[in-house]
């Protein structure tokens, strides 16, 4: 197991390596939000209705925004039923109303490698419990899985995402200068992950923030996530620091 450049065996050997299965047919059950898979005529609807009027969701997506709820309909009727990106609407326990959704992309088993991305909530959900318990969820079951690394990648310039990764328990890794064009502007991309030997502690971090007994009467936080996940973090964005 030795990491040594030695000739011929440049890293540890991944000894009884299985490639994970890709996502498929998951329905991931929260106690505030259920993750399902993407269908147009159930979701597409409720979708447009919960980000209308908030074009500024879509300043860091590929796509979007969108200018009627036909137009939004036609986008979900060709996302629906992908491998790559797989999606998933977050659906409200309580309500029953569809408030965001987000994808699995750049899928590579072989490899054990996901990427969690495409992420649009609805400000009904931003900062709530139910957005940080859909990331837990969707992590949770990629390293259940069998995966080995989990990805966060953002525009550079989009703090807010560049924060969440962090709140999250990602581990900033750099900058990818110039690493693509969006919507005919260029795009620098911040690069956060997590792998799989910091996850118990991840997830027994999510835990203690997602239990009742961290939230007061009026729903405000005890301990806050980025105080529980920042021991685990290998690496911290330059951008966030004071």
């Amino acid at each position: 197991m030795s990491g040594r450049n030695e000739i011929g065996k440049p890293g540890p050997e991944v000894a009884g390596w299985v490639p994970p299965p890709a996502p498929a047919d998951l329905v991931l059950e929260g106690r505030a939000v259920r993750l399902e898979p993407l269908s147009a005529d159930l979701h597409a609807a409720d979708l447009y209705a919960a980000f209308s009027g908030h074009d500024e969701l879509w300043t860091y997506m590929p796509n979007g925004p969108f200018v009627s709820a036909g137009a939004y309909h036609r986008w979900a009727k060709e996302a629906e039923g992908g491998a790559d990106p797989y999606f998933l609407v977050l659906r409200d326990r309580v309500g029953g109303h569809c408030i965001g959704i987000a994808s699995y992309l750049r899928i590579t088993p072989q490899m054990g490698v996901i990427e969690v991305g495409h992420i649009c909530f609805s400000p009904a959900m931003q900062r709530g419990l139910a957005a940080t318990e859909a990331m837990y969820l969707m992590m949770d079951w990629a390293f259940r899985a069998g995966y080995r690394r989990y990805e966060w990648k953002c525009n550079a310039l989009n703090i807010p995402s560049r924060r969440a990764a962090q709140r999250l328990g990602f581990s900033f890794e750099g900058l990818f200068r110039q690493h693509m064009i969006v919507k005919g502007r260029n795009r620098d991309t911040a690069w956060f992950s997590v792998i799989d030997s910091e996850w118990p502690a991840l997830s027994e971090a999510f835990r203690a923030w997602l239990s009742p007994a961290n939230f007061d009467a009026e729903g405000r936080q005890r301990e806050r996530l980025s105080d529980l996940t920042r021991l685990v973090r290998a690496g911290s964005d330059p951008a966030l620091q004071g």
